[in-house]
């Protein structure tokens, strides 16, 4: 048997992810799709995973067209609230300081991918008619033989030079050609400013949701629901960019799932028969912990 591994010792995390909706009066819950469990990978294995709705849901599983673990939820019974809380127990072994083996004839940009790599992609590499997002992305393109990585960390820097975070609690995402004209975005805002540019590119790239730990963080919440993106690069396969915090690695990341745009990998996701007027609130509430092993 050959064992994978990174060279990284793991870090061990506890996820207790709660969304809470709550009613002025019993509303008849339709099905819920929940996005909540993360895969296995050679840098992230879940050691423990449990699922609970209230009131009681029949769960049934299955997985997307990008593999993602999606759960629904179906609901009996009229409710006054519903609250839907996630345990994840996961072992990262993301490097802080990954060195990416790219391809020779993918590390100078523009380059192509092979005819399977480029049919395989497909619509992730399709960007928005937008010529003023276009623009924005090719001027970070220095010449006719650019450093691919180096290319692609000016840009992941250059969203937040171009958009300031903020937090948005508004349903959806904006335009990426929308985030620039506001000069502000959501980290979902900001990671699908970088995708609609790397796609302007021609490259392949994606959105992840999941989860940041960073307990250096001061300025923005350390435990949260997250958004950041990754690109496809031939001999390297998918590396993420969080433009949010201009890093490059899934160092302190713990994704949920990918998918072309973030509007297709939200946590949760669902509706109820009633009104806007019946609807009293949403609470989102995250909790991560190291786990520390006894000596």
């Amino acid at each position: 048997m050959i064992k994978a591994s990174t060279g990284v010792a793991p870090s061990t995390f506890e996820i207790v992810h709660q969304t809470t909706y709550r009613f002025v009066r019993p509303v008849a819950l339709h099905p819920h799709r929940l996005m909540l469990r993360t895969r296995d990978s050679h840098e992230l294995s879940v050691l423990d995973f449990q699922l609970s709705c209230a009131p009681t849901a029949d769960v049934t599983w299955s997985q997307d067209v990008f593999g993602n673990l999606c759960a629904v939820a179906r609901f009996a019974l009229p409710s006054e609230s519903l609250v839907i809380e996630s345990r994840l127990t996961v072992a990262s072994r993301a490097q802080a300081w990954p060195v990416f083996p790219i391809t020779p004839a993918a590390q100078t940009y523009p380059f192509a991918y092979s005819d399977d790599e480029a049919a395989d992609l497909g619509a992730l590499r399709l960007p928005q008619p937008d010529p003023e997002v276009a623009r924005w992305a090719h001027g970070f393109v220095a010449g006719p033989a650019t450093d691919t990585l180096s290319l692609l960390k000016d840009l992941n820097a250059g969203v937040l030079a171009a958009a300031t975070y903020r937090v948005r609690d508004e349903e959806g995402v904006q335009s990426a050609g929308e985030t620039l004209r506001l000069a502000s975005g959501s980290c979902r805002d900001l990671a699908a400013l970088f995708i609609e540019a790397v796609r302007q590119l021609g490259l392949g790239a994606r959105a992840v949701s999941g989860y940041l730990f960073d307990p250096d963080q001061t300025d923005r919440q350390a435990d949260t629901t997250h958004a950041w993106a990754e690109v496809y690069l031939p001999g390297a396969g998918w590396i993420t960019f969080d433009p949010t915090h201009n890093r490059i690695g899934a160092a302190g990341l713990i994704p949920l799932a990918v998918g072309r745009s973030n509007g297709q990998i939200m946590p949760v996701a669902g509706s109820y028969a009633g009104s806007a007027a019946d609807a009293l609130g949403m609470a989102v509430s995250v909790r991560i912990a190291p786990v520390i092993s006894a000596p």
